[in-house]
C-alpha cells in the first residue's frame, strides 16, 4: 500500500483535488465524511455530544445541529477540548480501520486530513499540498460557499501558515489556475503517488495520538 497524506488551507480545493484522484483510482479516506458519519443518529460519538452539551444541539430531526454546537464551544477552551476528546479518537480509530483494510494491498490511498501539518501521521509515503493564496482562498470561501469575510479570515488565520503546509509538502498542487490546469497537475501528481515506495507497517498513526 502506497499511503500519501493530502492537506491544505481551507478554500484551497483538497475536495476537489481528493475527488479527482478518486477517479483516478486513489482510495480515499477523508477525515471530514467520516467525522459527519460519526455523527449521524444513532452513533456512540453523537450520544456523547448530546450527554456533554445538551439536546439544544439536536435539530427537530434528531441530526446534530453543527451551528447550535459550535455556538456552545466558541470562545470556550475547556468546552472545545471536552468535544475533541469525545470526536477525535473516535475519527482516528475508524480512519486506521479503514487504512488497514487496505494495508496488504497494492492499492494507492489517499489520508485526506484538514489539518495534517498540526497533527503530522507516521510512516506515510509522500504528503501532498493543496496550494492557494489565502487571500483568494478567502474570496472562494465568500463568494461559493457563503462566508462572511470576517469568518473566513478568522478560519485561515487558525490554520498553519501557507509557509508551513508548503515546507512540509513533498508535492504541491497550485490551484490558483484554471479546473483545466488543476486537472493537469493532479493528472502530474497521480503518477508521482503511483512510483512511490510503499507505506510502513504501522503507516497513518497520529505522531503524538490522542487520548483515547
Amino acid at each position: 500500500m502506497i499511503l500519501v497524506g493530502l492537506t491544505g488551507g481551507i478554500g484551497a480545493g483538497k475536495s476537489v483535488v481528493s475527488a479527482q484522484l478518486a477517479a483516478h483510482g486513489a482510495v480515499i479516506v477523508d477525515a471530514d465524511v467520516i467525522v459527519r458519519q460519526l455523527q449521524m443518529p444513532g452513533q456512540d460519538v453523537l450520544r456523547r455530544i448530546v450527554e456533554r452539551f445538551g439536546a439544544e444541539v439536536l435539530s427537530e430531526s434528531g441530526h446534530l445541529d453543527r451551528v447550535a454546537l459550535a455556538a456552545k464551544v466558541f470562545g470556550d477552551q475547556p468546552a472545545l477540548n471536552d468535544l475533541n476528546a469525545i470526536v477525535h479518537p473516535a475519527v482516528g480509530r475508524e480512519m486506521m480501520r479503514q487504512i488497514d483494510a487496505h494495508r496488504r494491498t497494492n492499492a494507492v490511498v489517499v489520508l485526506d486530513v484538514p489539518l495534517l501539518v498540526e497533527n503530522p501521521r507516521t510512516g506515510l509515503s509522500g504528503v501532498l499540498v493543496v496550494d492557494l493564496d489565502p487571500d483568494i482562498a478567502v474570496s472562494r470561501l465568500v463568494a461559493q460557499r457563503g462566508f462572511s469575510e470576517t469568518d473566513a479570515r478568522a478560519r485561515v488565520a487558525r490554520q498553519s501558515s501557507r509557509s508551513v503546509r508548503r515546507a512540509r509538502a513533498d508535492w504541491i498542487i497550485d490551484n490558483s489556475g484554471s479546473r483545466l490546469d488543476l486537472a493537469r497537475q493532479v493528472s502530474q501528481a497521480w503518477r508521482w503517488m503511483c512510483s512511490l515506495p510503499p507505506a510502513g507497517p504501522d503507516a497513518g498513526r497520529m505522531s503524538t495520538p490522542p487520548d483515547s
